[in-house]
């Protein structure tokens, strides 16, 4: 590997480690600063959330517009964790907060939902 490419990928994996580092088989990753799947849906946390309760407090029409980010086969680390809906599917959480996206955001990269409500944030690094 030429230097200049090995610096680069010093410098990425060291940023990656510091934005603290998604799980493996990523659902979820850093992008322009805000947590994003990895199509590039921006991630968001809701306040009437409580961190590390294992629950989330959007259900049925909330669910509708602001639907679960769901772990599929990806290993879980801190700061990630995984909790179980009350239907019984799994919802992945971060620093505790269950994680959603925004129907309303079409397009990758749109951040339609950010303080929708002041209730809804995007989750930043």
């Amino acid at each position: 590997m030429k230097p200049i490419r090995l610096c680069i990928a010093i410098l990425a994996t060291t940023f990656a480690l510091s934005a603290g580092a998604a799980p493996d088989n990523a659902v979820v990753k850093m992008s322009n600063g805000v947590l994003a799947t990895t199509s590039g849906m921006t991630v968001y946390t809701f306040d009437k959330d409580v961190a590390n309760s294992g629950k989330s407090a959007c259900t049925g029409g909330c669910l509708a517009a602001w639907p679960a980010v769901t772990p599929g086969d990806a290993k879980v680390a801190e700061p990630y964790s995984v909790i179980t809906r009350e239907d019984g599917t799994k919802q992945l959480a971060y620093k505790g907060k269950p994680l959603y996206t925004y129907a309303s955001d079409t397009k990758p990269g749109e951040r339609k939902g950010d303080k929708f409500k002041d209730v809804w944030h995007v989750v930043a690094d």
